[in-house]
């Protein structure tokens, strides 16, 4: 990058230094935030609203300023030293060309100015994603749990097709994919089921698909052609390490039934179905799923951690009385995130009021699903960039 600077430098002579020189004189010291050259980049950046004035403002640049004078860590700021130069770079190497005549090397300027706005793009994307604290959860695994709603049969088929497709998700995204319980019914479709969802950043990218899930549509069993809407629920539950929650065996009643429902002739003939009370809470964890006992009591096990973790981090973020309103939302089970309209072929997520087509695609749970759930997460980064802006601006204030 530098190499074009120089040439450009010999080929324009002491008239180009002269012009460097006093433009130098002129702005402000190179090394404070207000001295570089702020330039909107033409690409890398992701679709957040309104990210791309956030990352031209002054109120990014003052918190920048905020944490280098506080101490931030090395990578932070070897990311922040290396935007400066990259946007002085720019400055000179713009100013250098535009004063050019040479064809030839007012090409290669281009060239090298289209590269160094790609890579400031990069370095200021990357520095917002180190700005944004990470939860506590986010590299943890999941319990899901799906429960058919308002609706009768269409919201158990409804719930059925929802499974399957963070099922196929989970393959998508090459997570470990395993059912702890799973009641069908007897006239078609899903109650309520519970899948452990294990792999790279789970949490991550599932924490926002809990809530409320409404479809619109004309039922098989429909004979007038009229839309029913139902609904079913999703909820998605951290899974803990041993090191974040510890249980007290003596905090737990443990009992043994026999299983129900079909399932071969282990059912009604064995006590393989397990009952686990958390008796200080009244939280409890069932499963019947495997014909081994032992197998059931470590699934069962395994889904009270989840309940129990959850109810644990929703009480710590109750004493810190900081409970965000984000646009996101609450990821709670009574929130109505999204609604499935088949007549018209469309998806709509209510806490971005963002709309995609192509329900059949999305419901395979790969690309268009993965593209929505990348878009929350962006939304979610943007806002916590600008609750973090906004502390940062009220401390200059007072």
């Amino acid at each position: 990058m530098r190499l074009l600077s120089q040439a450009l430098r010999a080929a324009q002579g002491g008239r180009a230094a002269a012009l460097l020189h006093q433009s130098r004189r002129a702005g402000p010291d190179r090394g404070s935030a207000a001295g570089t050259c702020l330039l909107l980049p033409r690409c890398g950046l992701s679709s957040r609203p309104g990210l791309q004035e956030l990352l031209a403002g002054p109120a990014l640049r003052r918190l920048l300023e905020a944490r280098c004078e506080g101490g931030v860590g090395p990578e932070l700021a070897a990311r922040v030293q290396r935007l400066r130069d990259k946007e002085q770079e720019l400055c000179e190497t713009r100013e250098l060309a535009r004063q050019d005549e040479n064809e030839d090397l007012r090409k290669l300027a281009e060239k090298e100015i289209a590269a160094c706005e790609e890579e400031i793009a990069q370095l200021k994307q990357q520095i917002v994603l180190l700005l944004i604290p990470s939860e506590e959860t986010d590299e943890s695994d999941l319990v899901m749990e799906v429960t058919a709603g308002v609706g009768g049969q269409e919201a158990m088929l409804f719930t059925s097709e929802i499974f399957d497709m963070y099922q196929r998700y989970a393959a998508y995204k090459k997570w470990k994919f395993e059912i702890l319980e799973y009641f069908p019914s007897e006239i078609g479709g899903l109650r309520h089921a519970v899948a452990s969802i294990a792999g790279l950043e789970a949490y991550k990218y599932m924490k926002f698909e809990g809530g409320v899930h409404r479809v619109q549509r004309v039922p098989k069993t429909e004979k007038q052609g009229r839309i029913h809407t139902s609904t079913m629920t999703v909820a998605i539950l951290p899974q803990p390490t041993p090191m974040k929650l510890q249980i007290n065996p003596k905090d737990l009643r443990i009992e043994t039934k026999r299983a129900t429902g079909a399932g071969g002739q282990h059912v009604n003939t064995t006590d393989s179905a397990v009952r686990i009370v958390h008796i200080p809470t009244g939280i409890v964890s069932e499963c019947q799923q495997e014909r081994s006992q032992i197998r059931n009591k470590e699934k069962a096990m395994q889904m009270l951690s989840a309940k129990l973790y959850k109810a644990k981090l929703e009480e710590e973020t109750k004493k810190r009385n900081s409970v965000r309103k984000i646009q996101i939302g609450t990821k709670g089970r009574s929130e109505k995130i999204r609604t499935y309209n088949f007549p018209q072929d469309r998806i709509t997520d209510h806490r971005i009021s963002r709309s995609v087509h192509h329900i059949e695609c999305f419901m395979l749970g790969e690309e268009k699903l993965d593209e929505m759930i990348q878009t929350l997460r962006e939304y979610a980064d943007y806002e916590s960039l600008m609750e973090i802006i906004s502390e940062n601006e009220k401390k200059n204030l007072s």
